[in-house]
């Protein structure tokens, strides 16, 4: 019975369920999409508030912004190295396993129909709208639209005029605070329905492309999803020893979240979850609230590891050759684009239409080639991507002396916290059937 309690065990469950029915009820399973697309919603309307409550009060307490800048140029160093490895590891891959070699596809055959909306956004993408994309028009359109970066940047300013203020803006801090409470409890509440959220998602992916194609999806499926675990094995679990951690005990504290990212193909609906169970482990609330935000859009390992199989994948498919010039090219190429995923409309696939349309050497019809499998091959490129994220959390905590080493050791090893200290980390972190 106490098994059933759990949160993982519920959604596991749910994924189980999901497969049957899609696989035995496709039109049944394309009905239940709602219920997944729900449950996202319902996370997603907690996202921006959770963000600001998070970043402005971690800011105002730290009260310089030196300090800010100072987390922030490690983050951005730390972000740069690890998504240049992905990138690389990709490449390295797919050059290796060649994924799309034999295939002989004419770019002149394809149907672009279906592509044609992502070219038409991605052709609007450069790094200064990018750029000038981070600062909001104004601070109620960011929050109307959860913009990430947006919500972060507003967050940060509001946080150092609140740390200026001195004693006046102790009571503006503490209701902050206890706001944050309030969202997370709602999380908290959220988050019993997630089996339900995830049975939908689950239910109508299988029925939407049925259960032997998402058994029997190529090499470009096989690849991705050996890459990714590569990339987690011979990375991602060296870096966080370095950190002095265990990132497969890590991996066993966030399997709820795993698995709900497993079950959604988004990393969006963990990210409360994700801030609230890192400052669990130890990192501050300032370091947790300004990386984990600026990771979903600067720390995207798995979307890295897919642009650069993708774009080789094309490239073989289509009998384009690439010399080690163009592939170098494309490196640099991406090392820009990758960190656009979350600016645009349509996320890794509009960042892969905006490569291919940036390079002179690769058809674009190609993209045709990948649009049918994106939402099987997304599962793969989101896994990869939260661990990163928690990962480099962890890392620039320890980096920049806001980890309590020993507090995280002792969660990650089982240890439970107090509920009378922090008891909205108990409803985010192991919530339960009411």
């Amino acid at each position: 019975m106490v098994l059933l309690k759990r949160l993982w065990f519920q959604v596991l469950v749910a994924i189980g369920l999901g497969v049957f029915l899609g696989a035995a009820y496709p039109d049944l399973g394309i009905a239940l999409k709602p219920l997944g697309d729900l449950f996202v919603r319902l996370i997603r309307m907690t996202v921006a508030p959770i963000v600001f409550t998070t970043v402005a009060v971690g800011i105002a307490k730290m009260g310089s912004l030196k300090e800010v800048g100072r987390v922030g140029v490690k983050s951005l160093i730390y972000f740069e190295i690890i998504t240049t490895v992905a990138l690389i590891v990709g490449l390295v891959v797919a050059n290796v396993m060649k994924p799309g070699a034999g295939m002989h596809v004419n770019p002149a055959t394809l149907d672009t129909s279906s592509i044609s909306g992502y070219v038409g956004s991605a052709q609007k993408i450069s790094a200064v709208d990018f750029f000038l994309n981070i600062i909001p028009t104004s601070a109620i359109d960011a929050f109307a639209r959860s913009d990430m970066l947006q919500v972060l940047a507003f967050s940060v300013f509001f946080g150092l005029a609140l740390s200026r203020l001195g004693s006046g803006g102790d009571l503006i801090i503490r209701v902050l605070d206890q706001g944050s409470h309030v969202l997370f409890r709602i999380v908290g509440m959220v988050m019993n329905y997630a089996p339900i959220g995830v049975l939908g998602a689950i239910a109508f992916t299988v029925g939407r492309y049925g259960l032997g194609t998402l058994l029997s999806l190529g090499q470009l499926m096989l690849c991705l999803y050996a890459t990714c675990l590569l990339f987690i094995v011979l990375v991602l679990a060296p870096v966080m020893w370095l950190a002095g951690l265990s990132l497969w005990k890590y991996l066993r504290y966030m399997k709820e979240e795993l698995l709900i990212v497993f079950g959604t193909s988004t990393t969006e609906p963990v990210l409360p979850r994700m801030i609230a169970k890192l400052e669990n482990l130890g990192c501050s609330k300032a370091v947790t609230g300004f990386v984990v935000p600026a990771g979903y859009s600067f720390n995207l390992d798995g979307v890295c590891i897919y642009l650069t199989l993708a774009v080789v994948f094309i490239a073989q498919a289509t009998g384009t050759d690439l010399d080690i010039t163009q592939q170098i090219l494309l490196l640099g190429i991406l090392m820009l684009t990758s960190k656009g995923t979350a600016a645009v409309s349509g996320g890794a696939f509009v960042t892969l239409a905006a490569t291919l349309s940036s390079t002179h050497f690769l058809p674009v019809a190609g993209l045709a080639l990948v649009i049918g499998i994106d939402r099987v091959l997304s599962v793969a490129r989101a896994l990869t991507s939260i661990i990163g994220i928690g990962v480099g959390t962890l890392v620039i905590a320890r980096w920049d002396g806001a980890l309590d080493l020993a507090q995280a050791r002792r969660v990650l090893d089982g240890e439970t916290i107090d509920e009378a200290d922090r008891p909205e980390l108990i409803v985010a972190a192991e919530p339960v059937l009411e």
